[in-house]
């Protein structure tokens, strides 16, 4: 065990712990919808684009942030389009950059729907486990009202947040997983590292649309089998994992879209979440060539719980 791990019998028992995205659309590169009521982007000139940096009024990524970061309060971020869209958020590429000079970079903002649009048509299992402190607004959350929908709304941005932050943190300091680094947090828009070629704006490719030879299946899939013992040691399970939420960038596996993360101890689906995330992907290796007996669903996810303490 190293000793970023979590030891079986410090877990908490069930229903008391933290905290789905459609198979993505794409969209080219410039197109733009139209913002979201309330969006943190309605504020932006019409004429430009631009809006001044939300940094200072947004919950912040780990520390210590990344030099490439621009978190200056003179910045300006500019809405490039769209990278991609779902039923349920919507990710811009956005450049923050201070005028006048040539600090900027590349961000890419997911901005979860508002109440008027329809959320996530499966969340009720994910939601298991999750909980706020007032009755009056589980209430409203489980019986769906336009004002509990806005909340699990908050709920998946902050899941997501605070999901990548904690595997962020594990990752730089032992290298065994790669997610985006989350910038910041601002209500329903999740702002994070964008992965991709910074002079053209092309996000890195998605796992899905590579073919890799069998040297490199091979180490994507270690790569893979790590990621998801760094996720069950730390109480989790992706919830939709499959090869359209794992990039590829710079022969580096990195795994996003994770506001469905589920509590593998405070869900009690959690264990078949898990199950469903190995055998999706496991399919997915083993159509393309990965040895049988490496991609066996039941083993993994057998090995999983076991990391996890729950077998």
């Amino acid at each position: 065990m190293r000793e970023y791990d979590f030891p079986a019998p410090e877990r908490r028992a069930r229903g008391r712990r933290r905290f789905d995205d459609d198979e993505p659309q794409f969209l080219k590169h410039g197109r733009r919808t139209e913002p979201a009521d309330g969006d943190p982007d309605d504020e932006s000139d019409p004429e430009t684009g631009q809006r001044w940096s939300s940094w200072d009024d947004a919950v912040h990524g780990p520390e210590p942030h990344p030099a490439w970061l621009v978190t200056e309060l003179a910045a300006k971020d500019t809405d490039l389009g769209v990278l991609k869209t779902g039923k349920e958020a919507d990710v811009h590429l956005v450049r923050r950059a201070v005028p006048g000079t040539d600090r900027a970079c590349l961000l890419a903002a997911k901005r979860y729907r508002d109440a008027e649009h329809r959320l996530f048509h499966r969340d009720a299992g994910y939601l298991e486990g999750r909980r706020v402190r007032r009755s009056r607004e589980n209430r409203a959350m489980a019986g769906r009202t336009a004002f509990g929908r806005q909340l699990i709304a908050g709920q998946w941005a902050a899941a997501e947040f605070a999901a990548l932050a904690r595997l962020w943190e594990i990752g730089a300091e032992h290298g065994t997983i790669a997610v985006p680094y989350p910038v910041q947090l601002r209500g329903t828009e999740l702002m994070l590292e964008f992965l991709g070629d910074p002079e053209g704006g092309q996000a890195a490719p998605r796992l899905a649309q590579l073919r890799p030879d069998r040297a490199g299946l091979r180490d994507l899939w270690n790569q893979l089998v790590d990621a998801l013992v760094v996720l069950a040691r730390a109480g989790y399970a992706h919830g939709d994992l499959s090869p359209y939420n794992l990039l590829v960038h710079r022969d580096r596996l990195v795994m996003i879209d994770l506001p469905q993360v589920v509590d593998l101890v405070g869900n009690p689906q959690g264990p078949e979440f898990l199950a469903r995330d190995v055998r999706v992907v496991g399919n997915w290796f083993a159509a393309r060539g990965l040895p049988a007996e490496l991609a066996d669903p039941s083993v993994l996810t057998g090995e999983l719980l076991r990391e996890a303490g729950i077998r």
